[in-house]
């Protein structure tokens, strides 16, 4: 893999930890296993995470993921734990895969990835928030396979195809920015109108008399 192609994988799999840091973790484990994603001479130590025991805890944490997060308000909560970790792994993700002796890529790579793992996780934390309002319990569930989806395919397409990852790194992150900024746009209309309903009502204390 060249550069350019290095980048695009190390940002699209620390903007997919956000989402998914363990089936990240076990897809690119896999990967490295069975030499699906090759890699130059000076990333072989990312080999680690193709060590049986790696692999093994991605898998478990893969697995408790994907039953946490199809449960409303179970899934803010893991979502709550994870605000470190995942950002975290998206920076150590990104960092691995830049060139070692070149302290400046290092430094850039591990602020890019942990921003990007950040950014999705933000993005996918404020819409499972969101998402967990509405009183059916299906949306949780439905909202959740999707990015089960999404993530496997997008893991699939970058790893599969380097040359692709870079249009996906950019890809995800203008959609968690749309996404955040939908959000942020959608709560202040909800409390636009909760402070237009509230004006309504006499104020406490008030006897109505003029």
């Amino acid at each position: 893999m060249g550069i350019v192609e290095i980048l695009g994988v190390a940002g699209s799999l620390s903007l997919l930890a956000g989402w998914r840091l363990y089936l990240t973790l076990l897809a690119a484990g896999v990967a490295m296993h069975f030499g699906w994603l090759p890699l130059p001479e000076h990333l072989k130590a990312l080999q680690v995470l193709a060590n049986p025991w790696i692999l093994g805890i991605a898998a478990i944490g893969t697995i408790a993921e994907f039953l946490a997060d199809k449960v409303a308000w179970i899934d803010t909560a893991w979502d709550t734990v994870h605000s470190v970790i995942r950002p975290l792994g998206g920076a150590l993700l990104a960092l691995a895969l830049v060139d070692s002796s070149d302290p400046v890529w290092q430094a850039g790579a591990f602020l890019l990835g942990g921003g990007g793992a950040l950014l999705s996780h933000g993005a996918k934390a404020a819409t499972r928030a969101v998402v967990n309002i509405s009183p059916e319990p299906y949306s949780n569930a439905a909202v959740s396979t999707g990015e089960d989806v999404a993530t496997s395919s997008l893991l699939a397409l970058a790893i599969a195809f380097p040359p692709l990852a870079i249009a996906i790194a950019i890809l995800l992150a203008v959609a968690a920015v749309v996404v955040i900024v939908a959000l942020r746009r959608l709560l202040r209309n909800i409390k636009a109108g909760l402070k237009r309903a509230l004006g309504d009502a006499p104020p406490p204390g008030s006897s109505g008399s003029p």
